[in-house]
């Protein structure tokens, strides 16, 4: 069930951003689902860039830390007004019936005694509403960043890698960061602009704001002060269409996988429902096609059997094992850093190792476990590749 038919959301506005990593692209492959990998452009790096505290007041701001990380599998992002459309066509092809219907709690606790299982995958809502906070795994009860979104056409290369399709991620200490993305969108192939604001500083500054052509001026300024070395390639963009804006704020937020149903019946929460985070680290999409091919797995494997409320929570469990590290791993990018991963994102400056390692820890976030956190496995770490580096 969609409130929406496929042509009502690929001509309304954009619902996100995204940028799917090696792994998560695969399981769109091995279902025959990437219909859009040859006209979207492949990714082959991730950057990150600095800014230096206090450079950009006045400003214009200076870069302290400037590199790029190669993808050992390519990444590729495709505007979800695009996909999910044409997804939804596909469904009905293949034999699924596909109903335009908002669906309300009524609607489930009806499908909950008619069909085996009944997902839900919802953007907010009633529907979310069901579904209880973590408190234990949501630390965060308030919005992190104020987010701000423009797609668009005629962005320049990065003068340094000209060749090099990347995902730009650009910090400003204390104020937020800037994501820059190529895209392939309804015209084509465009970028995407993504500011995240904290929350009160100068870059929260979207509220209001509801001509399109006002936000991407307002996008714009704010990159001339904060990033001028993003801004200088982006002087002559324009946006892809006149829905392609978006801004807003969430808690990120792990709730209870089991929504209730008033008439008893028990429902299972998807993707965003259930664990939801902030898009610092780029994980939304890749997250719910990790959650989509796990729960695909643990429907196959239980044959016959009857989908209760244990087999829900044991589903849930099984992806937990992958989405605790994309949590554990957002909600540390979204504090302040710590000395030694300053420290990290320096050497990376020389090291490319590191600036591999980094990169690819988008694709496989456990990754970060083994020397990311824990400032003593840090050290060991580049000292590891200094020493190597030196040899």
């Amino acid at each position: 069930m969609s409130n929406r038919t496929a042509d009502e959301i690929r001509t309304g506005r954009v619902m996100s951003t995204q940028c799917m990593f090696h792994t998560a692209l695969q399981h769109e492959r091995d279902l025959q689902l990437n219909f859009w990998e040859s006209q979207a452009p492949k990714i082959e790096g991730l950057g990150v860039s600095v800014a230096a505290p206090g450079s950009f007041d006045p400003g214009p701001s200076q870069r302290a830390i400037d590199w790029l990380g190669h993808l050992d599998g390519f990444a590729q992002s495709v505007d979800q007004r695009v996909k999910m459309a044409g997804w939804m066509e596909t469904f009905a092809q293949r034999g699924g019936q596909l109903v335009i219907h908002g669906a309300a709690v009524g609607d489930l606790d009806y499908f909950s005694r008619a069909y085996d299982l009944v997902l839900v995958s919802a953007g907010k809502g009633e529907l979310v509403q069901m579904f209880g906070r973590d408190a234990e795994r949501s630390p965060y009860s308030e919005p992190q960043r104020a987010l701000a979104v423009a797609y668009v056409h005629g962005m320049g290369p990065r003068p340094e890698h000209p060749e090099t399709e990347a995902v730009r991620c650009n910090l400003v200490p204390g104020v937020g960061e800037m994501f820059i993305m190529p895209t392939f969108t309804t015209s084509g192939r465009a970028d995407i602009l993504f500011w995240e604001g904290i929350p009160g500083g100068p870059l929260d500054a979207f509220k209001d704001v509801k001509d399109p052509a006002e936000h991407l001026s307002l996008t714009l300024e704010l990159m001339e002060k904060f990033l001028p070395w993003e801004y200088a390639r982006a002087t002559k963009v324009e946006l892809t269409d006149a829905g392609g804006t978006l801004a807003g704020r969430y808690a990120p937020t792990v709730r209870n996988p089991v929504g209730r149903l008033p008439g008893g019946g028990a429902v299972l929460g998807v993707a965003d429902v259930v664990v939801a985070n902030d898009p610092i680290t780029g994980q939304g999409s890749n997250s719910a096609s990790k959650c989509a091919a796990s729960y695909l797995a643990s429907i196959i494997e239980h044959g016959d059997q009857e989908f209760d409320e244990t087999w829900m929570r044991q589903t849930f469990d099984r992806y937990w094992e992958t989405a605790q590290h994309v949590t554990k791993w957002t909600n540390t990018m979204l504090a302040p850093p710590p000395e030694h991963i300053l420290n990290l994102f320096g050497a990376a400056t020389q090291l490319q190792p590191i600036a591999d390692r980094f990169a690819n820890g988008f694709n496989d976030p456990s990754d970060f476990e083994n020397f990311f956190y824990d400032p003593a496995k840090t050290e060991g770490y580049l000292a590891e590749v200094s020493g190597a580096a030196g040899a």
